[in-house]
């Protein structure tokens, strides 16, 4: 494809990071397609230009983005496209019962489970952020059946805009990590008040999963490359941006000393100070500042027992939970993926919820 015809990323904040998933889904298709595989998610890497992705507004997923596509160091993206199989098959389960249901993909993104699992006769519903889904239309043209809905997940007034008449079946891949607990507690209440009878499958980490416990789930020799790399994703970074923004960056640190300077020399030299405590610290510390992830933390705010949902409001019922990984055959993967899953499932991090409200 000639550079020419790509699409230049403008996203920031929270819609920026839909960008990552549909990474992962497409090395995903390529590297173990006999497993899993997304046409859409290939084509759609192809017509992107990445170049200035670290001018967004939220830096941070655009410096992650760089470590990934120079050395694959963070695999993480990869592992998340795995539970899209997964979900697939619930989705595949639930509209052989109601071949005319009405499916809900919270936080689009740019992703294409439509295309994978169109039956020719259910209806689906995109709902995202207004920048996302503008930036959604730009690559995947809304087919028939398919409606694109232009809102917040909290706004109450999408839920008006489904056709409930032959069921209502709702997904959100890595969504609820950007709320807080009242913010969940809202959020399936509105569901039970909306959707009386309607299913959603979602996925959660454990809320004790900081950047630190994150990072610790890697190999000793792969987090050294990992902070290697992502040092070096950060100097391309720092040398692109505003004064504001760097500003922010040093504003965010909790360190015990700072860099005396915004020069890059000067974060340098500064970094080269650091205890590995302290390192991990600085890492944790600008993420937080860059990620819209309160406290730095990766996790949603979820309990780890879907039957604490019922606790939330009586009207949720529990159908399934089982470890993220737990039904992705392993045979096919490298032993690196393998590795990390199993630490994830050793670890009890990562879950699919499966719940009727």
């Amino acid at each position: 494809m000639n550079d020419h015809d790509k699409v230049k990323v403008t996203l920031g904040g929270v819609p920026a990071s839909m960008l990552g998933p549909l990474w992962g889904r497409a090395q995903v298709s390529k590297e173990y397609s006999s497993l899993f595989y997304d046409a859409k998610a290939v084509e759609l890497v192809e017509r992107i230009d990445y170049d200035d992705l670290t001018t967004s507004d939220l830096p941070f997923t655009g410096i992650m983005l760089n470590i990934i596509r120079k050395g694959n160091l963070l695999p993480m993206f990869s592992l998340v496209a795995l539970m899209a199989k997964q979900f697939d098959e619930k989705i595949k389960a639930y509209i052989a019962e109601h071949p005319r249901a009405s499916v809900v993909n919270l936080g689009a993104g740019l992703d294409a489970t439509f295309y994978r699992v169109d039956n020719g006769t259910i209806h689906w519903y995109d709902l995202d952020l207004p920048a996302a889904i503008d930036f959604r239309r730009q690559l995947l043209p809304e087919p028939d059946r398919v409606t694109s809905i232009a809102k917040s997940l909290l706004d109450p007034s999408w839920c008006k805009d489904i056709n409930t008449e032959d069921g209502v079946f709702m997904i959100a891949e890595a969504v609820f990590q950007f709320l807080e607990e009242s913010e969940m507690k809202q959020f399936f209440s509105m569901l039970a008040d909306n959707f009386p009878g309607g299913e959603i499958v979602f996925t959660t980490m454990s809320p004790d999963q900081g950047f630190r416990e994150w990072i610790d789930m890697f190999p000793p020799e792969q987090r050294d490359a990992m902070r290697a790399a992502w040092k070096e994703a950060m100097k391309e970074w720092w040398e692109k941006v505003p004064q504001d923004q760097k500003d922010k960056a040093i504003t965010a640190l909790k360190t015990p000393t700072k860099p005396k300077d915004t020069e890059w020399s000067d974060l340098e030299a500064w970094w080269g100070t650091l205890s590995d405590e302290e390192n991990a610290g600085a890492l944790r510390d600008l993420m937080t500042a860059f990620s819209n992830t309160p406290s730095g933390r990766v996790g949603m705010r979820a309990p780890k027992d879907a039957n604490e949902f019922i606790k939330w409001d009586s009207r949720i019922t529990v159908i399934d939970q089982v470890p993220l990984f737990r039904n992705v055959p392993q045979d096919l993967l490298s032993a690196d993926m393998q590795r990390l899953m199993d630490r994830f499932v050793e670890r009890g991090g990562w879950n699919i919820f499966h719940l009727r409200v």
